[in-house]
């Protein structure tokens, strides 16, 4: 166990003889260093550490296809560790805070084997999850099935769902979202291409997975909505991730003369279908995807091809938030971060910041570190954080879930970097600040 050096100052007094003499106060020795060893005490026990430190178990893509959305997670981990240095009081005691970082390799059978890693072996107090549904959907499920609690992000609530089985009614016991859901995502876009001179004619690229499913169901996904505003869709099928062609789809889309291009697509299928779409002189006004434009590092490997795509923005320098617990604003983080790394911010630095926020907002109301009254805690949650507001009260279409803004942006050529995010439609999120219009492509 720990002690303060005032405690064993105090026991230094309490042994010394001659207890019975007066001092020069008049008081009797014995009863003056009574009173000091009592007001030691009384000032040292808030400072009281804890025998084991309290850890916090956190799995994101490190490595895989998927790696660049962990790539700043190291960076954020570094800054809790220097914000959290000073120890975390929980029930009465102060703890020391060891974060864990484990690399879920972008695959879902390796996250879900270092979240079991975190749990029975580093006996972790809590854990976090990032970095699309890939990581997040197995790492929240072994977390529910051992009873630990868990907080994930960076996945859209429906897909992270799906992937689980869960059933939005009944919800989890452990485990608790913050993200967007595909609704915020389609009102995102939606917005963002009505007041575009396009024929309203839309392509989608729907891969054979669960979050391409989730976006080209006919009752849940984007068909609907899109219909609802005098839309049409070409949906020429699912294809496989990693597929080298994309001639069946362009020639639908071709076919039908489609102004618009959207969907969900991983980075390398991305430069395939834009890079084929050029080469058979297929040139939509708009190209809008999700998951694949959301980096900076893609926008790179796309070279020219990236100027004016766009795609959903879930956190920016713009969010108009700041941090509970550096009190940094979102522009603040941002800059700090390409300070540090020279590299340019990415939107998942806010989201991994956001976790450990709540999470530290949780175990400082928790009444212990057993596993129920933390998982109590993270469900009792209302507080702003550096991603806008956090709660989960069971209401909405699951209890478990705590949605974030979104809105619209597009890539343009920046005078720093090669491409710049602006934000170009804020319509349902209007205190999220504009600085561009939707242009459409060359």
């Amino acid at each position: 166990m720990r002690v303060n050096t005032p405690l064993r100052c105090q026991s230094t007094l309490i042994d010394e003889p001659s207890t019975h003499v007066k001092t020069h106060t008049g008081v009797p020795r014995r009863q003056l260093l009574q009173g000091a060893a009592a007001f030691v005490a009384g000032a040292a026990t808030p400072l009281l550490w804890a025998a084991n430190p309290l850890k916090i178990g956190y799995v994101s893509p490190q490595s895989g296809p998927l790696a660049s959305f962990g790539e700043a997670d190291k960076w954020v981990i570094v800054q809790m560790r220097k914000a959290l240095a000073g120890g975390l009081m929980v029930g009465g005691q102060r703890h020391a805070v060891e974060i864990v970082l484990k690399d879920s390799e972008s695959k879902p059978a390796r996250a879900s084997e270092v979240a079991l890693e975190l749990i029975a072996r580093d006996r972790v107090t809590l854990v976090l999850t990032a970095g699309t549904t890939e990581t997040a959907g197995p790492v929240s499920q072994a977390c529910e099935a051992a009873g630990v609690p868990c907080i994930s992000s960076i996945a859209p609530w429906q897909a992270l769902l799906s992937s689980r089985k869960g059933d939005p009614a009944k919800g989890f016991d452990w485990t608790y979202h913050m993200f967007w859901g595909m609704e915020d995502l389609f009102a995102s876009f939606i917005f963002g291409w009505l007041n575009a001179p396009t024929n309203r004619r839309v392509g989608g690229l729907f891969p054979d997975d669960g979050v391409g499913r989730a976006w080209s169901d006919k009752r849940n996904g984007f068909p609907q909505p899109l219909a609802g505003v005098g839309f049409t869709l070409t949906n020429p099928g699912p294809y496989a991730n990693g597929t080298l062609e994309f001639n069946a789809q362009i020639a639908a889309m071709k076919r039908d003369a489609c102004d618009i291009v959207t969907g969900v697509m991983l980075p390398s299928d991305a430069h395939t279908f834009l890079t084929q779409a050029r080469q058979q002189r297929f040139k939509p006004k708009i190209v809008s995807l999700g998951k694949a434009l959301l980096l900076p590092a893609t926008l790179e490997e796309l070279g020219d091809l990236g100027d004016g795509l766009s795609t959903e923005v879930w956190w920016s320098p713009s969010h108009p938030f700041a941090s509970s617990l550096t009190g940094q604003t979102a522009r603040d983080l941002t800059s700090a971060y390409e300070a540090d790394t020279q590299r340019q911010w990415t939107q998942p630095i806010g989201f991994a910041h956001a976790l450990f926020e709540v999470a530290v907002d949780a175990l400082k109301r928790t009444r212990s570190t057993a596993p129920a009254h933390v998982r109590d805690a993270v469900a009792a949650t209302r507080m702003d954080s550096i991603v806008g507001p956090v709660q989960w009260n069971g209401t909405g279409r699951s209890r478990n879930i705590s949605r974030t803004p979104l809105v619209l942006g597009q890539w343009v050529k920046g005078k720093r970097n090669r491409y710049d995010l602006r934000i170009v439609c804020n319509v349902a999120h209007q205190k999220i600040p504009v600085d561009g219009q939707l242009r459409l492509l060359a």
